[in-house]
């Protein structure tokens, strides 16, 4: 493979915490340049750091040491062309679903009718047409995490990061928004940074699966997954899946 032209490149990154028995490391010498449009996840051990690693990507954590670029620039402060997805949907319970997803936009002080067209495209993409102006509570907890990734597009982010997004999620509702994200990414050309437990589901999303250590985290080994895209279900019981499945699971055994 020749030169990665990176959108995202991580260099020497270190992150420590002061705790009362001294200091914890959690980030050690992490190197990963990440391309444009790239899906890459980040899959380890619990406290392995792959959480710290996307928060300081989006700036809301500094490192102890090293540098993210974007482009070859440091960013300042947060930025509209980063979106991020949480755990949880967190959605504001006294607002509709459109109204929650066009909060980006107000924030950001953009154009309501182009942002609001955007938001209802997003909708319909993720099967939420005719949900607008129902409140979070009336939603399933899938159907309401579609509109938490909607919400973080709608300022039309290059970068979109997920932390764990799917995972207080039951696993057929988990497979249904893996698909769904994938058919956005499709249609948006995003680079999207997606933090994971699951192995099976890091391999069937990913360009590139990025294998953590246990902590200190560091980068056991990026694998490049040449599975054929559209992605199918199936993949799963190819034998080419589980050569993939068993070299990560030994990547990061405790």
């Amino acid at each position: 493979m020749g030169t990665i032209v990176a959108n995202i490149q991580i260099s020497g990154l270190y992150k420590t915490y002061q705790t009362r028995t001294g200091h914890t490391v959690a980030l050690q010498q992490v190197d990963l340049a990440i391309r444009q449009n790239e899906f890459v996840t980040l899959v380890g051990p619990s406290g392995c750091g792959k959480s710290t690693l996307l928060k300081i990507i989006d700036l809301l954590i500094p490192p102890s040491r090293g540098t993210v670029l974007f482009d070859g620039r440091p960013l300042a402060g947060p930025s509209r062309d980063v979106g991020i997805v949480f755990q949880e949907p967190v959605l504001l319970p006294w607002r509709g679903i459109l109204d929650n997803v066009m909060l980006p936009a107000e924030i950001l002080g953009l154009d309501l009718a182009q942002a609001r067209r955007r938001a209802m495209d997003l909708l319909s993409l993720v099967g939420l047409a005719g949900f607008e102006q129902r409140y979070p509570k009336e939603l399933s907890g899938g159907m309401q995490q579609r509109a938490a990734i909607c919400r973080s597009l709608v300022h039309d982010p290059s970068i979109l990061l997920m932390d764990e997004p799917f995972a207080a999620l039951d696993a057929m509702t988990r497979e249904e928004l893996g698909f769904e994200l994938l058919k956005i990414w499709d249609v948006y050309k995003k680079t999207v940074v997606f933090v994971t437990h699951q192995i099976s589901e890091a391999i069937l999303l990913a360009d590139r699966v990025v294998a953590m250590s246990p902590r200190p985290g560091r980068i056991e080994k990026v694998i490049e997954v040449s599975l054929p895209r559209p992605r199918r279900l199936d993949m799963q019981f190819s034998p080419e899946f589980k050569r993939y499945s068993d070299e990560i699971r030994t990547l990061i055994r405790p």
